[in-house]
């Protein structure tokens, strides 16, 4: 993927798994670094774990779907060790 689509896919999943998990966007540049970090992590699951062939592929709905899981899982992780550590 370009640039710009990690840029525009990131901010869109970010803000979307922001606002599922937490129940707010983190700003621009939040939700771009949560969507880009949840995408990789998200590919990385759905090659290992489902073997699915290069599941972020461009701008398209499956990329949306594995980025979305993906950054929701990291946001999820995220707030057990926050209220873990508590």
């Amino acid at each position: 993927m370009g640039l710009l689509t990690w840029i525009i896919v990131g901010g869109v999943v970010g803000w979307l798994a922001g606002i599922v998990i937490k129940g707010k966007g983190f700003g621009l540049i939040g939700n771009i670094v949560i969507g880009v970090i949840g995408a990789l992590v998200g590919g990385w699951l759905a090659s290992v774990v489902l073997n699915i062939h290069n599941p972020i592929s461009g701008f398209n709905l499956t990329t949306f779907i594995v980025a979305f899981l993906g950054a929701a899982l990291v946001l999820y992780v995220a707030r057990l060790i926050k209220f873990g550590s508590s």
